[in-house]
């Protein structure tokens, strides 16, 4: 079944005769735990891991990003462009410091280099130099940020217990993480979901979210964001407009999305790579998925690459989706090497199957598609 669900999934929608490859990685630039020391406390303190994010992921470490790019650096196309991480990321962080000081009455946030410049004085060893090496992997062409929200948390949850002093909350904070949340009060929302919402009229309140996450997402990359996926859970549409008008052109959106209409109601659209909506954005649909350290009964390796096949077999490029968490290393460094062997052992059995394949970013892809629907037109 999963066989054929690789091929039903890249019957429709953007083909080309090129072998393109695309890495899209979710959760970069987000706290979500601190460090060992903060997951001990919390666990001392009751609050219970719920999944690998919760265990693993942190802020991604210079020995993350320098192992990331010297596994990356190390393979190259047919075009001498090496494997990049189109890594979508956050450009703010909660400034759990200041939050701390107004005792954790009012939600701050800080801009993702001063969030580095923090964690280096608590832990160089881990920290220090972080931030340069990020932009050093954006000069090489290792990693492309895109934008995948202002902040990595539903504010309308987050701002709702910080009113009633939720004790998860409130201890997370307190050891500068934010995780383990067991309950938002609303089944609809995810706490980590920037995006998702109750009521239909709380997506009116994302405009300025989205405004504002936009240009400081330019003051932390220097550059504008052209391609959006929603963190945590999957947006309405009524925000596509908010972010056209900031200058997003190309929407991860998935294969079958079940969007929610308010209080509970959802409404399923199939989609694929190459469709426009009625702003003239263009849909980009992830067809691989790479998640190897996630404890399930899956050679990741062979997975991903069955999927890359198909994808190339029916002239599809192949979107690999992936998270941060699978080559995060600060908790536990054996779970980085994981995830970097098979990422390694992925790209070389795609190379030596697929010679011609070539590099792209998501952007670039989207860009692509584009400019042969303006030729074809």
């Amino acid at each position: 079944m999963i066989l054929i669900n690789n091929y039903l999934k890249n019957l429709v929608g953007w083909r080309t005769n090129r072998r393109l490859l695309v890495i899209s990685v979710d959760d970069y630039g987000n706290v979500r735990l601190a460090s060992k020391q903060a997951r001990d406390s919390m666990d001392r303190s009751g609050l219970k891991i719920q999944n690998r994010f919760d265990a693993l992921d942190t802020l991604e470490t210079s020995d993350d990003l320098a192992s990331l790019f010297e596994v990356l650096s190390a393979f190259k196309d047919q075009n001498g462009n090496h494997p990049v991480f189109t890594a979508f990321s956050v450009p703010v962080n909660i400034d759990f410091e200041k939050m701390s000081e107004n005792n954790f009455s009012e939600y701050q946030y800080e801009l993702l280099p001063q969030t580095y410049s923090k964690l280096g004085a608590v832990d160089a060893s881990a920290y220090k130099n972080g931030w340069i090496i990020w932009k050093e992997g954006i000069r090489l062409k290792l990693i492309h940020p895109e934008f995948h929200g202002r902040e990595h948390l539903n504010l309308k949850v987050f701002t709702e217990k910080l009113k009633c002093k939720d004790p998860e909350l409130i201890t997370s904070l307190k050891n500068r993480s934010y995780s383990c949340i067991s309950n938002t009060g609303y089944p609809t929302i995810k706490y980590t979901a920037a995006f998702e919402f109750n009521d239909f009229n709380e997506n009116f309140a994302f405009e300025s979210i989205i405004t504002d996450g936009l240009e400081q997402f330019y003051n932390v990359f220097g550059k504008r964001a052209l391609h959006f996926n929603a963190p945590g859970g999957r947006e309405n549409s009524v925000i596509h407009e908010y972010l056209k008008n900031n200058g997003i052109l190309f929407l991860d959106t998935p294969f079958i999305k079940s969007e929610h209409q308010g209080n509970g109601k959802y409404k399923k659209s199939v989609n694929h790579t190459g469709r426009h909506n009625n702003l003239g954005q263009t849909f980009i649909v992830r067809n691989c998925v790479f998640e190897p350290t996630e404890e399930r009964n899956i050679d990741w390796v062979e997975y991903t690459f069955s999927q890359v096949e198909a994808a190339f077999f029916l002239k599809k490029p192949a979107i690999i989706s992936s998270h941060r968490v699978n080559f995060s290393g600060y908790i536990d460094e054996s779970n980085r090497r994981r995830g970097l062997d098979s990422l390694k052992r992925l790209l070389n059995k795609i190379l030596l199957k697929f010679p011609d394949v070539e590099f792209f970013t998501a952007p670039e892809l989207g860009n692509l598609i584009n400019y042969t629907h303006r030729k074809v037109g």
